[in-house]
């Protein structure tokens, strides 16, 4: 397994070591963060819900109009190669396509020879065998930096422009006044411009009431984790009761259990928000140990003897 330095990159179709892989300066997603990308993980060398991620992934390019013209089965063999490269079964994974090399120009040319990037690195092994990627339940804070409306940058779309996460974790550590930069929780949590919850910074945001689980809806500036999807899905044909809608900040503090999702994180507890203890609780470890024997099932099944 490589490391550091010793790691190899996929960039435009050649496998090069990460300390010689480059874009050009004219490159669109340096420039404007003109760009798609992906964050997935790797089990056993199996990607997991990959399709899924194509999708979305597509999604987000129509909603930029980059026609980049690669394939499901071109993207997923570079990925496997950069695997391969840098001898790796379980890793982080992050795949981006941006509008290539333009003049310095903000419309867009509609010709496009997008810059392919997969950058991969290594994480624990996951399942039912598995640990955490976390050290342990996050600490949470609201924060005033909004997420930014659906009317004017699409909530669904993952593209390079992550200048609101950034905002909202920044206003983390720029609260807790400490000279090394440390912030003053794990997570940032926005609120939409009528002040209710949307999510994480990195992260999709679920908790529990009376035994009932609840995220804020994608119909609100909330993009739509695949991970978050996953645990709906469980959680409906656990036939849990689930409900997708708009609530504030005091219906989470009011929770009895509070979780967060993201690809890297999978299903991470909430131990305060705002200072105020929240934490798992069973609901929150049944929907994890589910989403544990998915991942055995879907990637380490072929590992068994």
């Amino acid at each position: 397994m490589t490391d550091g330095d010793d790691r190899y990159y996929h960039v435009d179709g050649e496998i090069v070591p990460a300390g010689e892989a480059t874009v050009s300066v004219d490159d669109r997603g340096f420039r404007y963060g003109d760009a798609a990308f992906e964050t997935l993980r790797a089990y056993g060398g199996t990607v997991f819900a990959w399709e899924r991620h194509l999708e979305r992934l597509e999604r987000t390019c129509d909603s930029l109009s980059l026609e980049h013209g690669l394939t499901g089965d071109d993207l997923r063999e570079r990925i496997d190669e950069t695997l391969a490269a840098n001898d790796l079964a379980d890793a982080y994974v992050r795949l981006s396509i941006t509008r290539g090399v333009q003049p310095g120009k903000l419309t867009p040319h509609p010709d496009v020879d997008p810059t392919v990037v997969i950058y991969v690195k290594p994480l624990p092994r996951g399942g039912l065998e598995g640990e955490p990627v976390w050290d342990g339940p996050a600490t949470v804070q609201t924060v005033e930096t909004r997420r930014v409306p659906d009317e004017a940058v699409p909530a669904a779309a993952k593209t390079h422009n992550y200048l609101n996460g950034i905002l909202a974790r920044t206003e983390l550590r720029a609260e807790s006044g400490d000279a090394d930069g440390a912030a003053t929780a794990d997570e940032a949590l926005m609120c939409d411009l009528e002040g209710r919850v949307t999510e994480g910074a990195t992260s999709n945001l679920f908790f529990v009431r009376d035994g009932e689980l609840y995220t804020p809806t994608t119909d609100g500036p909330v993009l739509p984790g695949i991970t978050r999807e996953i645990v709906l899905e469980i959680a409906r044909g656990a036939g849990m009761r689930v409900h997708e809608g708009r609530y504030e900040p005091a219906d989470v503090l009011e929770a009895d259990e509070a979780f967060l999702t993201n690809r890297t994180w999978e299903l991470r507890p909430i131990a305060t928000l705002d200072g105020l203890e929240i934490g798992g609780g069973p609901i929150t470890d049944r929907l994890s140990r589910s989403y544990d024997e998915r991942v055995e099932e879907s990637c380490y099944r072929s590992e068994r003897p």
